[in-house]
């Protein structure tokens, strides 16, 4: 067993706890003291019930302005078009005239392959075709001949149709050799790949000395076009009307493109389309939107945050959207009355841009909204403005009403 605390210890002990239980019960029974006359010090006066310090927060006043209203959404930056550039003729890769990341223009010439058997063939088809035309040429002058011995009945009219047809036969052949030429200059042009849309390259697929072939599925290169460039993304089921309307009145509805974290505003483009049915799935609507991207600073395939503008509300009553507050009562916000004292006001919420909200019912303009600084509030608490927006904005309002009386004054004399 331990041995015993020596007795001076539990006497350091005993007079610790003492001095201890006395400051409690000076402390309790000082507070409880009701507040003395006036002649007591202030530290007295502010810690009486009836005097509580006041609480500070940050007002700041509810404004009549236009209120743009939008629909958040999330998207992805697509490319409006999008081309694997394949070859249409099998053959040697002799040159590849472009380079990776380069921005190319239709018509532009990208790569070469060999050319030489396609030469042959068209040199071989036009040979055919020129002995075919000397066949013909012979074959109508016989013709001719065959008709004036047939006018003197030198020939049998069975002997003029089976020139006849042979005459036919040799244009048939003629024309079947035109047709092989014409795909032999075709074949022998595919041997020049051309860029066939504006846009920018991404990585070669394919090396020079390789043979390709146009089932090749990597192809040569593929081709992005970035300028212009669409955004496609969805809205609720929902909000489907303040979408559709719109576009059918014919109005040109605004979408901003932010970044990942809606910090900085990337492109302003317009609306251009809308999908023709509900994706059963989700309950959700595709949109596509399209941004000139002159900068390029939408890439393909980018995740982006999305406003569309779908109306903008004039001259209402707008206070930010922190302010509101939601309990069993509904929806309530705290104003700085004329004692400076915290009041409760019921309030009717209206349409919201994601920072400002728009109050339907229950506030004025000019009226000082509580902003912060709600943890100790309550009816009739004295408050304090820290941060000075609120008496501005007042006097503003005071101002507004008072010339609006003076001009009221001014009519009813």
């Amino acid at each position: 067993m331990p041995p015993p605390p020596p007795a001076r210890s539990r006497w350091f002990l005993y007079c610790a706890v003492a001095v201890i239980f006395a400051g409690a019960v000076w402390y309790f029974g000082f507070q409880a003291e009701p507040p003395k006359a006036s002649g007591s010090s202030s530290m007295f006066r502010s810690r009486g019930k009836g005097n509580a310090a006041p609480t500070p927060v940050r007002a700041v006043p509810a404004v009549r302005q236009n209120l743009t209203v939008h629909l958040h959404a999330i998207g992805t930056v697509a490319p409006l078009n999008t081309v694997t550039v394949r070859s249409r003729v099998e053959g040697q890769l002799l040159r590849v005239a472009f380079e990776e990341g380069q921005e190319v223009t239709q018509g532009q010439l990208l790569a070469e392959i060999d050319p030489l058997p396609y030469k042959i063939r068209l040199n071989q088809m036009e040979a055919g075709q020129r002995q075919n035309q000397a066949q013909l040429t012979t074959a109508r002058a016989d013709l001719e001949r065959f008709k004036q011995l047939h006018a003197q009945t030198l020939v049998t009219q069975q002997q003029l149709e089976a020139q006849q047809s042979l005459v036919a036969e040799r244009e048939g052949a003629v024309a079947a050799d035109q047709a092989q030429v014409d795909d032999a200059r075709r074949q022998l042009a595919y041997t020049k790949i051309e860029a066939p849309i504006p846009g920018r390259l991404g990585l070669r697929q394919v090396d020079v000395g390789n043979l390709v072939r146009p089932g090749d599925a990597g192809g040569l290169v593929v081709i992005t076009q970035t300028r212009p460039i669409s955004v496609i993304f969805t809205v609720p089921e929902i909000d489907l009307q303040k979408v559709v309307e719109p576009i059918r009145a014919g109005e040109r509805l605004e979408v901003d493109a932010w970044d990942r974290g809606e910090q900085t505003k990337l492109a302003t483009g317009v609306l251009r389309t809308v999908d023709n049915q509900i994706d059963l799935a989700t309950g959700t609507l595709r949109l596509k939107a399209e941004f000139p991207n002159a900068d390029e600073k939408l890439f393909p395939n980018q995740f982006v945050n999305v406003r569309l503008r779908v109306r903008t509300l004039t001259d209402v009553v707008v206070i930010p959207a922190a302010a509101v507050q939601f309990g069993s009562r509904g929806t309530y916000v705290f104003i700085i009355n004329e004692k400076k004292e915290a009041a409760v006001r019921d309030v009717v919420l209206g349409s919201s841009d994601g920072t400002n909200q728009e109050i339907v019912k229950g506030l004025q303009g000019g009226e000082a909204v509580i902003l912060e600084g709600f943890d100790r509030l309550r009816e009739g608490r004295p408050v304090v403005d820290i941060g000075g927006e609120a008496a501005k904005g007042e006097k503003a309002g005071k101002g507004d009403r008072k010339g609006k009386g003076e001009k009221s004054g001014k009519k009813e004399k």
